[in-house]
């Protein structure tokens, strides 16, 4: 087993029995990890196919046998003796001993709590995007992580990529000036409500029969117990803001990414949701809306403006501006020398500029001044993994992703509520709306919430 040599020993107790785990001197750098899956179907297959070579899958669960017997088929192929779960609470409990590390690929609001328990036994976490449902959550897992001392890391593919790369080294080498102007658009394409999430015929869902597959109210986790619907399982419980944060809560650590790396942004002081027909009341994401974020002047950079929309709106530029066709997705940096534009990932930039003028800058960019993932684009499953054999944290380890995650968080609830929000990030405070503070942390239900421990960590 590979864990880090530095974890503290808390006392802490959350759902099951705290325990150390045992801790090795030395480690084989070559040696396969011991690999526990938290949630195996949709995302979780695309993060566990990748490994199921490399390493050993030894502990799976999933809350709902359809998933979860299509993955067990599969991975007993390689790895014959992989033990099947239905609670991570007791997969953790009665493996702990024989798990390195687990991937977390369940709802966002079950992020956390699997987390939390994972890393109190030592184990190295890797989670979905984005890292959790709410604020709190985030500056916990960091806080957390930290703590414990353990390798994490959000799998958003983009922060691995050698484009995100490129963009931050054009950045700072002066290719694009000054850049006090950022948009980016989530368009109909085919993840509109009613492709990438069902809009329920009437609110609140009416109550159907369990699934004899499901379990629902481990599904549920943390959130308020509610008659079940299969509008909510499998796919549509993103446009619920009581589990998923709709699609600025989760395209967000793709689009948003590079421009909150490389601009260094931090958190905005304000925000402002224009949510033309909001459901506040029905607890449902919005058909179309726009975010505006304020982020305060730095002493690198003047202050910068973000927009983002989704649901049909798109940027207007005016007839200057060198982007005359606005595609479906997409995030454009405006420099005063130079933009330049990425798709819904940061995956592929490109100057906009003529094609002459690009042709010359590609075979004379600027300096690498960043390291590259070695082992290739979009692979932050591959690259959580090298750090935990070779003690280091990934790019998008969770010092890192907890803030990209909770920038996105706040304009979340603009689009929730409408209207502006006035945030003060050093005390994690809404001040012009103090009514929407109990947002930033939800309560959990009984049987899930986690110790007042975690609330005096530095």
């Amino acid at each position: 087993m590979i864990r880090r040599n530095f974890i503290k020993n808390s006392g802490i107790l959350f759902g099951s029995t705290f325990c150390l785990p045992n801790i090795l001197a030395s480690k084989n750098l070559n040696s396969r990890l011991n690999i526990g899956l938290i949630g195996v179907g949709g995302r979780g297959i695309q993060n566990w196919k990748p490994i199921i070579r490399s390493e050993n899958i030894v502990a799976m669960c999933d809350v709902d046998d359809r998933w979860a017997y299509n993955a067990l088929n599969e991975i007993k192929q390689l790895h014959p003796n992989v033990k099947k779960f239905k609670d991570y609470r007791v997969m953790l409990d009665k493996m702990k001993n024989s798990i390195d590390a687990v991937i977390i690929s369940t709802p966002d609001h079950t992020h956390f709590h699997a987390a939390i328990s994972a890393m109190e036994l030592g184990l190295h976490v890797c989670i979905e995007k984005p890292l959790a449902h709410n604020i709190w959550e985030c500056r916990i897992l960091k806080k957390a992580a930290n703590y414990y001392g353990i390798v994490s890391q959000m799998a958003n593919q983009g922060h691995t990529t050698n484009g995100i790369r490129q963009i931050k080294e054009w950045y700072e080498s002066g290719i694009l000036g000054e850049v006090r102007e950022v948009h980016a658009w989530f368009g109909e394409f085919n993840f509109k409500p009613g492709h990438w999430w069902d809009k329920p015929s009437e609110f609140p869902p009416k109550k159907q029969t369990i699934p004899k597959t499901l379990d629902w109210d481990l599904w549920l986790g943390p959130a308020k117990n509610r008659n079940y619907n299969k509008v909510y399982v499998p796919k549509s419980w993103r446009g619920f803001f009581d589990f998923g944060n709709g699609q600025l809560g989760d395209w967000s650590c793709h689009t948003l990414d590079a421009p909150f790396w490389a601009l260094d942004l931090g958190m905005p002081n304000s925000v402002f949701g224009h949510v033309p027909n909001p459901r506040t009341k029905e607890n449902f994401v919005a058909d179309k809306s726009t975010v505006e974020f304020n982020f305060p002047a730095t002493n690198k950079r003047k202050s910068v403006k973000l927009k983002w929309y989704e649901g049909g709106f798109k940027p207007k530029f005016d007839d200057s501006f060198p982007l005359k066709k606005i595609p479906n997705l997409g995030m454009v940096m405006i420099g005063s020398k130079k933009s330049l534009m990425t798709g819904g990932r940061p995956n592929n930039p490109k100057l906009l500029v003529d094609n002459e003028e690009w042709a010359e800058f590609q075979k004379n960019t600027p300096k690498q001044t960043i390291s590259r993932v070695k082992s290739g684009d979009e692979t932050p499953i591959q690259e959580w993994i090298d750090g935990i054999k070779n003690d280091y944290l990934p790019g998008s380890n969770f010092n890192y992703s907890a803030e990209l995650t909770e920038m996105a968080l706040v304009g979340v609830l603009s689009q929730r509520f409408g209207g502006r929000i006035e945030y003060d990030a050093k005390n994690m405070e809404i001040t012009n709306r103090p009514e929407l503070n109990r947002f930033l942390k939800e309560e959990a239900r009984d049987g899930w919430r986690v110790s007042e421990f975690y609330n005096s960590l530095k």
